[in-house]
């Protein structure tokens, strides 16, 4: 049986360890097939599996499930504060309409007022140009009367020329 010597400074070995010689079998290794011990060792690792996705399950979830019921909660505040929001919205719009309103029915107004005052200066125009037509046929009937006895004076005042006309005697 051969001593392995001292370590070298990097810490690898230099020859088998001790207990072992060079021709002497590993521990845990034999000269069986590679494939024997692989059923066993699946059945080992399959549970092993299960058990760290267990624990990792187990560990993880709670916390994944709060976080879920957290983001459920959010998602729900959400949809409320969209639902809230648009009825602030629609009451906005409401107020805005009520203003549009308000300032047609001002304007509304305005035009009113105008159409009343100028219905009042058309009557007034009315009762004027009323006025103005009785004036002017009765300035009409009055030239045309002081015409008429002009013309009769004329007449009267040729009638009595005619008459004052010495006239030939009729000798017979």
């Amino acid at each position: 049986m051969s001593v392995p010597g001292p370590p070298t400074p990097d810490g690898v070995l230099t020859g088998p360890p001790e207990g072992l010689g060079a021709g002497d079998p590993t521990p845990g290794l034999s000269d069986t097939s590679p494939d024997e011990g692989l059923i066993e060792d699946l059945t080992i690792e399959d549970k092993a599996v299960e058990q760290l996705a267990e624990g990792l399950l187990s560990h993880y979830l709670p916390d994944l499930q709060r976080s879920k019921q957290a983001l459920q909660e959010l998602t729900q505040n959400q949809v409320v504060l969209l639902d809230t929001l648009e009825q602030e919205i629609s009451k906005f719009k409401e107020c805005h309409s009520m203003l549009d309103i308000n300032a047609l029915f001002t304007e509304a107004k305005h035009y009113h007022t105008k159409l009343v005052n100028i219905r009042k200066e058309m009557l007034m125009l009315h009762e004027k140009t009323s006025k103005l037509k009785k004036r002017a046929l009765k300035l009409q009937q009055k030239r045309q009367k002081e015409e008429l006895e002009r013309e009769q004076q004329r007449e009267k005042e040729f009638e009595r020329e005619k008459q004052l006309t010495a006239k030939p005697a009729k000798r017979t």
